[in-house]
């Protein structure tokens, strides 16, 4: 009866690296104008956190329309959690504006990070 457990253990542990970094994986974007450094929230309708570095926006006009933000610096946990808050008293989401990580378990608050400039894209479309 062990043997049956830990072979299950086993393939699991080799699974989980995998995983994780599939998890993690930033699909390619081809830059599609010039970066802007402000964005109406209008605009904004979904975020798709990619790693501790990367959120891809979805914007308003299409499935295919998108900004992508490459933070200066990594963002413990943003790639775990995938969930952030921002605050701006502008109707726009800025360079200059921080998000702060939301952690799923409580109401826990991460870690608080800066953006950096949205860069028109479109993203490859990915085989799953």
């Amino acid at each position: 009866m062990r043997l049956p457990v830990l072979a299950a253990c086993c393939l699991l542990a080799c699974a989980a690296p995998g995983a994780a970094r599939d998890r993690n994986a930033v699909p390619p974007a081809t830059p599609t104008g010039a970066p802007r450094n402000c964005v109406p929230i209008t605009q904004l309708r979904e975020s798709l956190v990619r790693n501790d570095r990367v959120i891809d926006f979805r914007t308003t006009g299409g499935r295919d329309r998108y900004y992508r933000v490459t933070l200066p610096q990594s963002c413990p946990g943003l790639g775990f959690e995938r969930r952030f808050s921002y605050a701006t008293s502008l109707s726009q989401l800025c360079a200059q504006d921080i998000i702060t990580v939301l952690y799923q378990t409580g109401p826990m608050r991460g870690a608080s990070c800066g953006l950096a400039p949205f860069q028109p894209v479109t993203i490859a479309r990915t085989r799953r």
